[in-house]
């Protein structure tokens, strides 16, 4: 890990609606998350964690605020722009999963990399490699509709993992997943921030938020504490932190 932010918020705010009926999704938060960390984010439901993701990953703008990708500012992208950052340097890992059902599992993981440029045979190759990694290489040619939700799951993570991208996103990855799953799924992306890429994960757990470099809390979209990693559900006896 060094010293150098892969990813910054910068006085972020975000704001949905207007008048009395607006929702202030974060609140001028600042945090830098450096090369090689991986950071988990923690905090109630509302609280701005996966507002926070989608900024990151240029799924939405801030209403005040810059948000960074190695020193360049997000918002300030064009679509063309945005789209070349989603496939060659911010992946994400969707909460809802967003599979595409009529690809397979191993086409679905392939597709950023074909998207980018890559052969199909190579795209395959490496979609198939990581797949192993998480436990489903004899997986690969099913479809979605013909996998468990944990296996889904994984799918999404891989998907989300494969390439050379240098900031990782992941809104509760093991969510879905048993221990021993969940497990596999933090610790890759624990060895890919100790490749050189970054890691910002939003979880509820304790014991996954353990694996992290340091942990962040945010409540009413403000950044309210931060702390080392967790070392087990039974440091966090407050509601409103879990």
């Amino acid at each position: 890990m060094t010293d150098r932010p892969a990813l910054r918020f910068e006085q972020v705010s975000k704001v949905y609606g207007q008048g009395h009926v607006a929702v202030h999704a974060l609140r001028d938060l600042t945090l830098a998350v450096a090369v090689g960390e991986l950071v988990a984010v923690m905090g109630p439901s509302g609280s701005g964690k996966s507002t926070l993701l989608a900024l990151a990953g240029g799924l939405d703008r801030p209403t005040h605020g810059r948000v960074l990708v190695d020193d360049v500012a997000v918002s300030a992208l064009r679509p063309d722009g945005l789209a070349e950052l989603r496939r060659r340097r911010v992946g994400y890992v969707f909460q809802d999963r967003n599979l595409l059902p009529q690809l397979t599992a191993a086409e679905n993981v392939a597709l950023p990399l074909e998207l980018d440029g890559l052969r199909s045979g190579a795209a395959r190759a490496q979609a198939t490699a990581l797949l192993d990694e998480l436990g489903l290489a004899d997986l690969a040619d099913r479809f979605p509709d013909d996998l468990s939700g944990g296996e889904q799951q994984r799918v999404a993570v891989a998907r989300g993992l494969v390439g050379p991208r240098s900031v990782l996103l992941a809104d509760e990855p093991t969510a879905a997943l048993d221990s021993l799953n969940g497990e596999a799924v933090v610790d890759l992306l624990r060895r890919r921030c100790e490749g050189g890429a970054t890691a910002l994960m939003v979880t509820h757990d304790s014991s996954i938020s353990g694996w992290a470099d340091r942990v962040v809390f945010l409540r009413d979209g403000r950044l309210v504490d931060t702390a080392g990693p967790l070392p087990g559900p039974e440091v966090l006896l407050a509601p409103e932190v879990g």
